[in-house]
């Protein structure tokens, strides 16, 4: 133990702990996140890297024999990225490993205040280049295309009607941290494209089409919003209706279509190229 450290609580090493089936039930029910206004969040580098974005901690679990020396003294004492008051619990390794999303988890688990976030809020340069997801389902693929905003990158991801939560413990965690990164913002799809239009940025729906263009084809060099659609049924015809093009990425093989995700990829991609960044 470290003599430098201030009091901390015993360590919690059983599962029936009132706080840790708390913790369970945020893990599992969304609608209990939403009540109590938290996020869970695992892992170091993903602290880090919602800190650096401005959410504060509610509670840190924190696991040493997982964590290490180094990371839970950094944790455990008032420091810049996570500092004071917060509710610190430290866990024994059998208690971690029932809260652990991650197959290979470090130790690290917070609880985060979830900013209230809207489109009012955000704040898009003079050339945007914006994500629009309508009724994303698969937290897996939610997190991928926030990956690729953060690598592109792109200035914001818009999800319009979700069917799944934002801040869902797999979003974060196939995202590796990425909804921390990109700004993020759920709202109605309607709302989403009135905002877009009023904005002056320009909307590509991913389908298709008999109408639609190849995506080289197509100049993404201005403000831009590229819309995709579910992973079953695409874009519901309102959506792509309201965009001003459609653009397609061409099939060169047996299958018509790519995953949600890989497709955010190579449009984002292409629209980073053409604008030389």
């Amino acid at each position: 133990m470290y003599a430098a450290r201030p009091a901390q609580p015993d360590r919690i090493t059983s599962l029936h702990n009132p706080r840790i089936k708390e913790v369970l039930r945020l893990q599992e029910k969304s609608s209990e996140r939403r009540r109590q206004g938290l996020t869970l969040v695992e892992g170091y580098r993903e602290l880090a890297n919602a800190r650096q974005a401005g959410w504060a901690v509610a509670t840190l679990l924190v696991c040493e024999e997982l964590a290490g020396e180094e990371i839970t003294r950094q944790l455990v004492e008032p420091t810049r990225l996570v500092p004071r008051p917060y509710e610190l619990l430290p866990v024994s390794a059998a208690v971690f490993a029932k809260l652990a999303v991650r197959e290979r988890s470090d130790g690290v688990l917070a609880l985060l205040r979830t900013p209230s976030r809207t489109l009012a809020d955000l704040e898009l340069p003079e050339n945007p280049l914006v994500l629009v997801l309508e009724a994303v389902e698969k937290p897996g693929n939610l997190g991928a295309i926030l990956r690729t905003a953060d690598a592109a990158p792109a200035h914001a991801v818009l999800v319009g009607d979700p069917r799944t939560d934002l801040y869902n413990p797999n979003v974060i965690r196939a995202s590796l941290g990425g909804i921390f990164t990109v700004p993020t913002v759920a709202a109605p799809m309607a709302d989403i494209l009135a905002f877009l239009k009023e904005k002056g940025i320009r909307t590509f729906a991913a389908a298709l089409a008999d109408e639609a263009k190849s995506y080289t084809a197509t100049s993404f060099a201005g403000p831009t919003a590229l819309v995709l659609g579910t992973e079953a049924d695409g874009l519901t015809p309102a959506t792509r209706q309201a965009c001003d093009e459609t653009v397609v990425i061409p099939m060169r093989g047996v299958l018509d279509s790519l995953n949600v995700s890989v497709a955010a990829a190579v449009l984002t991609f292409e629209a980073v190229r053409q604008r030389g960044q």
